[in-house]
């Protein structure tokens, strides 16, 4: 993009004063302290459904409160949430030597393990070579499960590789495949390769996979501020993260820090200064959502709610905001081409470049809504494991991330026709 095209869309000089004191505004440390509380032992993980999702769910409804928002809760329920309910027990015999695999670090439990408590042992056998009776089948790189399960009758069950991240941990998740009729563990790859070596040594391996199935309760937590339209004709800006996580597993904490303790700070830390700063025509709301990692069912339940309504927010949800590089990924969907020029302007203003790429959070449900609705991301450090700790979210992302939000959405409600997108442009 020339010089000469930026300044024709450059900002007028009483817009760039308003939003350099709205950058002012935003406080760090109070970001990194929200943070640090949300990922804290009292928490637990965050997972819908559990005491600790509860007491952040208190917390943060006291915190929206204490900013002078109203706060309204929005249960909903949620059907088949997978738990690991006590540590695995998984040894191997390679002939010679016997192994005991590390929970967290060599072995998981496979979303689509049958639950399964007690320890069963079982010869080493390749899925697909010979008979499975009886056996634990490692299954080779590359074979489905839906093939893995033609070659299994009769097998005690099946041994999956699967990469593990920078920190050496397997990720969690609770969104996958309904449980099949067998127990199924994933082993980092190295002890998928050494377990495929000892098949042909008479090795053998017993393990139980101890997964269950819950039926749980969630809650949305909505937070509004007075407005001075009372029609209800008035623009709104609705805010939104995610404040659950995947939850502990026995014997280890998962903090949920950057995921999404930090996209949590950054709505409410953007809700603070807005609530000051909008015009008085536009509503300001937040919704802080649940169940987003069992297949974003709370942004669904809410999405349905506003369709219904015939309310149409311009969203902006935050989805990591806890290790940015080089630029924040942005998502566009529904009608949201005045919201993604309202976003470039104030990436621009700000000094965060933005690149256009895949959210795949709560933002998609309200597009899918017909809403307009933009989701940001700025990286997550040890995603989904017990690394995603508080002390590597960084204070600066969540600043730039923050500061962006807040411009953001001050621009879509105060002068978006003057604006142009230009994300993907050279800057």
């Amino acid at each position: 993009m020339s010089t000469a095209a930026g300044r024709s869309t450059s900002l007028a000089a009483s817009v760039v004063q308003v939003l350099s004191e709205l950058r002012d505004a935003v406080s760090g440390e109070r970001m990194a302290a929200t943070v640090a509380t949300l990922a804290g032992k009292p928490f637990s993980g965050r997972r819908v459904g559990s005491a600790g999702g509860a007491a952040a769910r208190a917390w943060l409804a006291q915190h929206l409160a204490d900013l002078g928002a109203t706060v309204t809760l929005e249960p909903f329920a949620v059907r088949f949430v997978p738990e690991v309910y006590t540590t695995p027990t998984v040894e191997w015999h390679d002939g010679t030597t016997a192994r005991r695999l590390t929970f967290g670090r060599d072995v998981a439990v496979h979303l689509a393990s049958t639950d399964q408590p007690l320890v069963r042992r079982g010869e080493l056998a390749v899925a697909g070579a010979g008979d499975p009776t009886g056996r634990w089948l490692v299954v080779p790189t590359g074979m489905t499960l839906f093939d893995a399960y033609g070659h299994a009758h009769g097998a005690v069950g099946l041994l999956f590789g699967r990469g593990v991240d920078a920190d050496g941990w397997h990720y969690t998740m609770l969104a996958g495949p309904n449980p099949g009729p067998l127990p199924i563990l994933t082993l980092d790859l190295a002890s998928h390769a050494a377990l495929h070596a000892a098949t042909e040594t008479g090795g053998w391996l017993a393990g139980n996979t101890p997964i269950r199935r819950l039926d749980v309760p969630a809650v949305n937590l909505h937070g509004t501020w007075p407005s001075a339209v009372s029609t209800g004709n008035g623009a709104e800006v609705l805010l939104t993260a995610h404040y659950d996580g995947v939850g502990d597993h026995p014997g280890l904490r998962q903090p949920a820090a950057a995921d999404n303790g930090s996209g949590v700070a950054v709505v409410l830390e953007a809700a603070r200064i807005l609530a000051r700063h909008l015009p008085d025509q536009v509503r300001l709301s937040v919704a802080l959502l649940d169940a987003e990692e069992a297949g974003a069912l709370g942004s669904a339940h809410h999405a349905a709610q506003l369709r219904q309504a015939g309310v149409a927010p311009l969203v902006i949800n935050v989805d990591g905001a806890g290790s940015l590089h080089q630029a924040a990924a942005v998502e566009a969907g529904g009608p949201a081409h005045a919201l993604l020029a309202a976003l470039d302007q104030a990436g621009r203003h700000t000094g965060l470049p933005l690149v256009a790429g895949p959210v795949a959070s709560d933002n998609r449900r309200y597009a899918a809504a017909g809403l307009a609705s933009i989701g940001i991301g700025a990286g997550m450090a040890g995603y989904h494991s017990p690394a995603d700790t508080a002390d590597r979210v960084e204070t600066p992302t969540l600043e730039a991330v923050a500061r962006l939000v807040v411009a953001a959405g001050w621009l879509a409600v105060a002068d978006p026709a003057t604006l142009q997108s230009l994300i993907g442009d050279e800057r």
